[in-house]
């Protein structure tokens, strides 16, 4: 029986509902924000799919130096706070620098470690004292370069840092030609992850990153990216049952700051919600023994 992750009144894990977690890839302003918040929250309230609010106040792994970053840590913040309350859902963002861990805390309901970064050490065990004291959540994106087992080390890390509300995220693995590939086997893998000799129960839940997954890496100083594949990924992880699903969603994604090349529009994200919100109700009939 997997564990559960509470994200302020959202809970994710075996059981709940399939919870979203979504908004554009970088906090370009308020306004921005909350025309996608405020469309996919209500788009989830009626499918019945708890929602997350995501954005990011700054993109530090860019391709290139010259690419946007954001608004950085003290406005982004702010604006994160105001879009927060203006929608009445929780937030979630990530941070790259132990610094940033307790600042973060006091702002968002999930602190999100980026894949490249989910082996250190020092910003690992920042953001789990920082979210224990806050009675905050972390989630640890999978990097491109692991096993699904080896996430268990990034989890042993926070419980040893004192939080054990924790998520994991898969968002692809590279391969030999510019590609993330999705290994369902090994979504799998992460959803069974034994973290039983160092954490109170069972496993972490297991989140999927939709868009991140479409992405063409070395691409050129801009990530390239398939959103014409999104669905399909997005369909595949609901079917077998994970916890929950991360996509970026932006009124234009040609003019958005940061991951244009994979981020969906609104419209394409509620199409996408529409159908793994079918196929939920599919597998819990199933699992009800509803079938006909």
């Amino acid at each position: 029986m997997n564990r559960i992750c509470q994200v302020g009144p959202v809970v994710i894990g075996q059981g709940e509902p399939l919870a979203i977690i979504a908004g554009p890839c970088t906090l370009e302003s308020f306004d921005l924000s909350m025309q996608v918040g405020e469309r996919l929250r209500d788009k989830c309230r009626s499918l019945g799919l708890p929602f997350v609010f995501k954005a990011s106040f700054d993109k530090a792994n860019r391709s290139s130096v010259r690419s946007a970053r954001g608004p950085g840590m003290a406005d982004g913040l702010a604006t994160l706070e105001r879009v927060g309350r203006e929608l009445g859902v929780p937030l979630t963002t990530d941070l790259h620098d132990a610094s940033q861990a307790q600042s973060v805390a006091e702002v968002v309901d999930m602190l999100q470690i980026p894949a490249f970064l989910c082996r250190q050490t020092d910003l690992l065990v920042a953001a789990g004292v920082a979210a224990k004291q806050s009675h905050r959540s972390v989630n640890v994106k999978k990097g491109q370069f692991l096993s699904p087992r080896e996430m268990a080390g990034p989890i042993r890390k926070l419980a040893e840092a004192g939080c054990e509300n924790t998520m994991l995220t898969e968002r692809g693995t590279f391969f030999g030609y510019h590609r993330l590939v999705n290994d369902f086997i090994g979504i799998g893998d992460l959803m069974d992850l034994d973290c039983s000799a160092f954490s109170k129960s069972g496993s972490p839940p297991v989140c999927f990153d939709v868009t991140h997954s479409t992405q063409l890496p070395g691409s050129g100083e801009q990530t390239g990216g398939r959103p014409d594949r999104a669905a399909l990924l997005a369909r595949a992880a609901a079917a077998i049952g994970v916890h929950a699903l991360f996509i970026e969603a932006h009124p234009n994604p040609a003019e958005a700051l940061s991951d244009g090349a994979t981020q969906l529009t609104i419209d394409h994200a509620e199409l996408v919600l529409d159908e793994v919100a079918t196929i939920r109700t599919a597998l819990s009939e199933i699992d009800t023994g509803d079938r006909p």
